[in-house]
This record gives structure tokens, C-alpha cells and sequence, in this order.
């Protein structure tokens, strides 16, 4: 096995684990004189789950059932099934396209990809996307039905800083809410 002629002459320093974050000291070979010199010490990465701390994002996986009631305060992806309640008020619900969800979902955000039955309520949007099924109300700011879709029930398209209840800060109702039966395949027919 090859070994360099000079070592290097400073030796290395350990820094107690409480001083500073753990380092890496790199050394590169130098070909003129076949010595290695070594370069200013370089943080090590922090942990992948420390930087996803903000987007976490839990699964009930294609193979796992849920009878009662979801609650949390991280986003979810649905791909199995889940009947009961869906309660994420300030995250997003996500049914993937394996999901059949008999629930009523409250969310700040809900994509639809698979089945679901049941009534939304959503701080800001709904998605339905070509291969997702949606039977019954919603209630948003925004929603959004692909081609190829199914959506029966009513939609209730709310106002920025109006109520979930349909009132506005008045008191009085207003006249925001619509019914649908849509199949966009069938639409096309």
C-alpha cells in the first residue's frame, strides 16, 4: 500500500461535542511533491429530518384502514381507507389514487385523486383532479374540477373573511352556494 513521504506536521484537535457542530477535515494530494495538504474544516450536513420539519407530511399507506376519527396538525396522504372524520384544519388532505375515504374532511387544502363520500369544508381550496370521485358538499374559497372527473353534490364558494356557515359579517346570508352533478366524461358523451 502507497503512503504519502511527509505527514502532515499539525495534528489534529478534537473540539469537544458541546463547543461546536461536528466537522469533517478534508485532505487532498498534492501530485507535484506527493504530500497532503489539509483544508479549513467544513460543517458537517444537518440531518435530512431536521430540514423537513416544515413539510411534514404523514401516509396511511394502500394497505392500512381507519374507522373513526383523524386529527393532527401535519398534512396528510391518504392511500388506503379511512372512514369516520378527517379534521386537519390548517393542513392539507391529499386521497391518492388507491384512497376511498368515507369521511367529512375539514382542511385548508383537499386533493382528490381517488374516491371520496363525504361533505368538505376547506379554509382555502379544493382539487379534484381526471381520475378523482367526490359525492358530496364542499365548501371553499377556491375549487378546481379536471376533465375526466365526478363530482355530485353543492358548492359553497366562500369569501376570504366570511364564516363557514354562510353568513357573512352581517349576519345576513348570502347567495353563494351552487349545486352540481358533474361527470366531465359523461359531459363530453
Amino acid at each position: 500500500m502507497w503512503k504519502p513521504t511527509n505527514q502532515p506536521s499539525t495534528p489534529e484537535t478534537k473540539t469537544p461535542s458541546t463547543e461546536k457542530p461536528a466537522t469533517t477535515t478534508t485532505s487532498a494530494p498534492n501530485t507535484a511533491s506527493n504530500t497532503y495538504t489539509t483544508s479549513e474544516p467544513t460543517p458537517v450536513a444537518a440531518p435530512r429530518n431536521a430540514l423537513m420539519s416544515t413539510t411534514e407530511q404523514a401516509t396511511i399507506g394502500k394497505s392500512l384502514v381507519i374507522k373513526g376519527e383523524v386529527t393532527g396538525s401535519e398534512s396528510l396522504y391518504i392511500d388506503g381507507r379511512v372512514e369516520g372524520s378527517i379534521n386537519l384544519p390548517g393542513n392539507r388532505v391529499t386521497v391518492g389514487r388507491n384512497g376511498v375515504v368515507t369521511a367529512n374532511i375539514t382542511a385548508r387544502e383537499v386533493v382528490v385523486i381517488g374516491k371520496v363520500k363525504g361533505n368538505m369544508t376547506a379554509s382555502d381550496r379544493v382539487d379534484i383532479r381526471n381520475e378523482g370521485s367526490l359525492t358530496g358538499d364542499v365548501v371553499a374559497q377556491r375549487i378546481s374540477i379536471e376533465d375526466g372527473a365526478y363530482f355530485k353534490g353543492g358548492i359553497d364558494i366562500q369569501k376570504p373573511n366570511q364564516k363557514a356557515n354562510g353568513s357573512d359579517r352581517t349576519g345576513k346570508m348570502e347567495p353563494t352556494s351552487a349545486t352540481a352533478e358533474t361527470s366531465a366524461t359523461a359531459a363530453h358523451a
